[in-house]
């Protein structure tokens, strides 16, 4: 099939890619005219393991092609991506759609035959009613269908999730679109994933609601690792204890410093929105965005505690500045009220990530980064594990406390063992375990 994804963000460069890769012939659009260029010569514009290679193939193969014109790609598609940012919308929290609805007045003007319009960006309920209002009116005599689809992709593994997923949901009661979307994921058929079908605005709040309860698992264990720690229990165990329910299941309960990245943050604010225009607030998830938030700046005080409190003019590394690992996404990290806290209380701040630094560069001032890990941990008081990359997963404990002012280790994820750093002679600070 022939497929325009407007947009080169993350969820439509993944998208048009591994579109391509089952065969489809793809157009990526995008106004940028840089990245555009940037791509034409293999150049990511986002780290996310595989797609470069991805991209390569496909365009090598033909079947992926970019470029800044929207209307000859709109004209001979069969189906046409919505795939543009939906940041969240400053003073009031609401999704800015001003992306989404520009793209349905452009690609309403360059519709040629039937095509069905997809909503692929994370949009609000009743953002497909408002696509298809904007196209009719633009071109009233258009003959297309307008579609939610909305996507599942961790930034990290989104190749896998793309062409694994655990389903796939469609919004539409038009039988001629309902035909089209099963062919376009036609090619996952022999790996069973289901294609569930219902009305538009239902599809659009599945992925609201998916998120919302994500979040939620992941700040009610973090909640439970505080007791915890009060109460002298392991809150892994209390983690592996409760997940191998299958009712509630051992994903997402992973305690640590807060969630961050492109979708959590913004879409629950987004969600508690439209909760509270339609009279319906959504008090489980409002709880939900005021202990993240609160969070976040709190792990500051735990570095603070394993120091007694001694901060002002010492130096603290942070390992990993990302929301997540294999990512350079830096949105709503939770590094960044860390580091904001910790200089806050007087402290010199080092860092190091494998693929954030250039983006942390632009958002936190007076901050030194480093080359690797032991050039982080040089002379700091305390060495803090914000992100939990493979690289930081195996340290050696000797050539850190060498270069260290003090061994004092802070694992805001969890990644090693209590006992295990302690026979290095190392203060260690966790999530929801005793103190060692």
């Amino acid at each position: 099939m022939r497929v325009a994804m407007i947009g080169t963000g993350y969820v439509g460069l993944v998208s048009g890619a591994c579109f391509a890769d089952f065969g489809h012939d793809v157009i990526c659009v995008d106004k940028d005219k840089g990245k555009i260029a940037a791509l034409e010569r293999g150049e990511m514009p986002i780290y996310e393991p595989g797609l470069a290679e991805l991209v390569a193939n496909n365009t090598k193969a033909g079947r992926l092609k970019f470029t800044t014109d929207l209307k000859p790609a709109v004209a001979d598609a069969d189906a046409v991506f919505i795939a543009v940012g939906t940041p969240s919308r400053r003073g009031d929290g609401h999704a800015d759609l001003t992306f989404v609805y520009d793209a349905a007045r452009e690609i309403a003007a360059a519709l040629t035959g039937f095509t069905v319009v997809i909503t692929k960006s994370t949009v609000p309920v009743g953002t497909g009613d408002e696509v298809e209002r904007i196209i009719r009116e633009t071109r009233p005599e258009a003959d297309c269908a307008v579609v939610s689809n909305p996507e599942f992709l961790r930034e990290g593994a989104a190749i896998r999730d793309f062409k694994h997923p655990d389903r796939i949901v469609v919004g539409t009661a038009e039988a001629r679109a309902r035909e089209v979307m099963t062919e376009l994921y036609r090619p996952l058929y022999l790996n069973r994933a289901p294609l569930l079908f219902t009305d538009r605005r239902t599809a659009e709040l599945i992925k609201y609601a998916a998120n919302a309860f994500l979040a939620t698992k992941i700040t009610f264990i973090n909640e439970i690792a505080d007791l915890a720690e009060k109460v002298g229990a392991d809150v892994q165990e209390v983690a592996r204890g409760i997940g191998l329910d299958n009712r509630i299941g051992a994903k997402f309960l992973h305690a640590g410093p807060g969630y961050g990245g492109s979708c959590f943050p913004k879409d629950t604010l987004a969600l508690l929105k439209t909760g509270q225009d339609n009279g319906a607030p959504l008090r489980i998830v409002e709880a939900v965005v005021a202990v993240n938030d609160a969070r976040k700046r709190a792990m500051a005080r735990k570095v603070s505690a394993a120091l007694n409190g001694e901060v002002r003019g010492r130096t603290i590394a942070l390992l990993g500045l990302t929301f997540k690992p294999n990512t350079d996404d830096m949105r709503d990290a939770p590094s960044l009220p860390l580091i904001t806290a910790l200089q806050d209380m007087g402290a010199k701040v080092r860092a190091y990530d494998p693929e954030g630094m250039e983006q942390a560069k632009a958002m936190v001032p007076n901050v030194t980064f480093c080359n690797d890990a032991y050039d982080c941990a040089q002379g700091a008081a305390a060495l803090v594990i914000v992100t939990e990359w493979e690289q930081f997963r195996a340290l050696d404990f000797d050539r850190l406390r060498d270069v260290m002012e003090k061994p004092v280790l802070v694992d805001l994820r969890n990644v090693y063992r209590p006992d295990e750093v302690a026979r290095h002679g190392f203060v260690y600070e966790s999530v929801g375990r005793a103190r060692k």
